[in-house]
């Protein structure tokens, strides 16, 4: 009825594949919500500091917050070791990641992705009306470093995104790419989401290369999801530009004060990422003993595991059916593929016992 009123190249776009609520999925396979656990989102099974919750008792919740975020802008640079003039902030990753696109690429402009790779992305560019350049990674998830050079030369894209590791397969970005792409002097985004599990940062680069930028959150080392709060590293006359393109207060006063208390109480949060880092690798090899399963080596708070043998979606169905909810990708080149957040060790022996039972279902194989 209202198609008329809105803009053609947007009508069949696909939106967000997380779009539907675990609620509404746990309803579907008669699984009450409260006892669902949640491996499909890269959450921190942990949460938010304690101090979060203190923060969040006090605040002028009446008045509008620092436009500038000049004391969040001030501990952030004390963190990253970067001046609060290098620092932009965004509610959330996702907001960052679109005002980049808002401010780089949009209409007559294109930017170069290189596919399967965090959805994002793509999204924001075409909303903004840009073009979106596609490359392809390879079985492994390497990304094809001839090709990418060779897209850069031929089309040279108003930006490309990266992200370090990747999401979905949990990769680095190798740094001899990362490099050759800059010496092009084109505008690289390399999004950094999961650099505390990481523990690399392509950072130290920044005063060298004013065409790149980094882009972090605190939504999975900090568990702050839901209060959305993100921020980049670039340089500070990119800053100004960006912070000339977005909405005055687009991140809002909990967000804020709930990332300096977490700024400030980072050593029990890192303490956390610590145990999520190693029962990502008890859980990485103990996926290893089902033979219908593949496990990625990640460098994040999640395993891509590549289902052989079966169908990726029915062992999705039969997992959330025991109360486990996982990622699927309903698209290729994903199709034959799971994610799964690393949880508590609870979480993963939960996770381990439920793929036990339907392994001794389907003695031959997936379901």
């Amino acid at each position: 009825m209202i198609e008329r009123w809105l803009r053609p190249d947007l009508r069949e776009q696909l939106t967000y594949s997380m779009a539907v609520s675990p609620e509404e999925l746990a309803a579907a396979y008669g699984v009450s919500p409260d006892r669902l656990i949640r491996l499909h989102a890269n959450e921190n099974a942990y949460g938010f500091s304690p101090r979060v919750s203190a923060a969040l008792t006090q605040g002028a919740w009446h008045q509008y917050p620092d436009p500038q975020g000049r004391t969040l802008r001030q501990a952030l640079a004390e963190y990253t070791g970067f001046g609060p003039e290098w620092i932009a902030l965004g509610n959330g990753a996702d907001d960052v990641i679109d005002l980049l696109a808002r401010l780089l690429v949009g209409p007559g402009r294109a930017a170069l992705i290189v596919e399967p790779t965090f959805e994002m992305y793509a999204l924001s560019v075409r909303w903004h009306g840009g073009e979106v350049l596609t490359l392809h990674r390879d079985e492994a998830f390497g990304i094809p470093r001839t090709e990418l050079l060779e897209a850069v030369r031929r089309h040279r894209p108003a930006a490309v995104f990266l992200a370090s590791p990747n999401n979905p397969d949990g990769r680095l970005l190798p740094e001899e790419i990362l490099r050759d792409l800059l010496a092009e002097d084109v505008m690289v985004i390399v999004d950094e989401a999961y650099f505390e599990f990481a523990g690399h940062t392509f950072a130290p680069w920044l005063p060298q290369h004013p065409n790149l930028v980094i882009i972090r959150t605190f939504s999975k080392w900090a568990g702050l999801a839901a209060l959305r709060m993100g921020y980049a590293l670039m340089h500070p006359d990119l800053v100004r530009a960006y912070d000339a393109v977005r909405p005055p207060f687009n991140v809002n006063l909990a967000a804020q004060q709930a990332a300096l208390a977490s700024l400030e109480d980072r050593g029990y949060l890192l303490a956390n990422v610590a145990r999520l880092v190693a029962e990502r690798e008890r859980l990485y090899q103990a996926l290893q003993e089902f033979p219908f399963l593949r496990p990625l080596p990640s460098q994040t708070n999640f395993l891509l595991c590549r289902v052989v043998g079966g169908d990726a979606h029915r062992l999705w169905e039969a997992l959330l059916r025991r109360g486990i909810l996982i990622r699927r990708y309903p698209s290729p080149p994903l199709r034959d593929y799971l994610r799964i957040s690393v949880g508590r060790p609870e979480h993963t022996e939960a996770l381990l016992a439920a793929l036990s039972e339907i392994a001794q279902e389907v003695p031959h194989g997936a379901p």
